[in-house]
This record gives structure tokens, sequence and C-alpha cells, in this order.
């Protein structure tokens, strides 16, 4: 896996807001492999009901992405 989603592969054993999105996203099948842009991963997630506060997690987390690269 490649992009964002290898990128936060890195984070599984982490307590916290970013490793709870790690481990969901390791543990779900239909994790988006791309595009590797915001959109892709916050359709997904919105299409899977997930909260504000998951959607507020997963834009921190594209930050720190977009940051390292």
């Amino acid at each position: 896996m490649a992009g964002f989603g290898g990128w936060l592969a890195q984070f599984t054993q982490v307590n916290g807001a970013i490793g709870d999105l790690a481990r969901d996203a390791a543990a779900d099948p239909d994790w988006p492999d791309g595009p590797d842009e915001l959109e892709t991963y916050t359709d997904h997630l919105e299409s899977a009901g997930a909260s504000e506060a998951a959607l507020d997690v997963l834009a921190d987390a594209w930050a720190r992405y977009t940051a390292g690269s």
C-alpha cells in the first residue's frame, strides 16, 4: 500500500486518534488505495457513516501526511 494509506499504516500501534484511524483503515477491506487525495478518504468515511470527529482526525492526519511529502 502506497501513498496516504501506507503512511497511515505506520501509526497502527500509536495510542490516540491517529492510531484509531490507522487501525480502522487497516481493518477496512474497502479502504481506498487511491487516488491519493483527501476527498477520496473523506468520501469513504462519509459513506461509512463516520462521525464529524472521525472526519476531523482524517483531516489532521492528511495535513501531517502532506506536510511530510
